[in-house]
């Protein structure tokens, strides 16, 4: 695993070893931020169920002002801060670790207001997808041109539009596929 362009462009990260994880292949990160483009440069950009954090650094590499990695797991948080200390990024990160939606609470109380959020829970754990979306969904997490992605099996199917999201675009990608979302016009 590796980041794909930016500051950090080639540099190695770690994997995901013996742990159960599916990181985003380096492929799908590719596609995904080339359809975010220069809008990461200077976003503030949530990574839920980070993971390795791979998804993450790519926004810092890219010119991310700050990436919040959310992880439930100790080792797996120990994981993400290892990949960000090989790289010697400081500033620019925080790591939560707490369950998902924990951590977007955290992150509302904080006021904090994001440019980008991405959530890649277990493809199996399709209740996830559910409660992040309708926190989201009902929280001020998201800026007024922000966007929430979803990466998810093409077995899965996502909502269209809850009350302020609304689907605006799907990705497919061998099996996986990213649901892009953002708020309403009516909201």
């Amino acid at each position: 695993m590796r980041v794909i362009a930016g500051k950090y462009r080639s540099r190695r990260l770690k994997g995901p070893g013996l742990r159960r994880l599916r990181p985003t292949s380096d492929r799908l990160r590719e596609t995904l931020f080339n359809v975010l483009g220069p809008s990461v440069e200077g976003s503030d950009f949530i990574d839920l169920y980070a993971g390795t954090g791979a998804v993450g650094i790519e926004a810092i590499s890219r010119g991310a002002n700050l990436a919040v990695f959310v992880e439930s797991h100790p080792a797996t948080a120990r994981l993400i801060k290892q990949n960000l200390q090989s790289l010697e990024i400081r500033g620019a990160a925080e790591v939560i670790e707490a369950d998902a939606v924990r951590g977007l609470e955290q992150l509302a109380i904080r006021h904090l207001v994001a440019d980008f959020i991405f959530l890649d829970p277990p493809y199996d754990e399709t209740r996830e997808y559910d409660r992040a979306l309708n926190f989201l969904d009902t929280s001020h997490l998201i800026a007024p041109s922000g966007i929430v992605i979803a990466e998810h099996s093409r077995r899965i199917e996502l909502p269209e539009r809850l009350d302020r999201l609304e689907c605006t675009r799907r990705l497919e990608q061998g099996d996986a596929v990213l649901t892009f979302y953002r708020l309403a016009a009516a909201a």
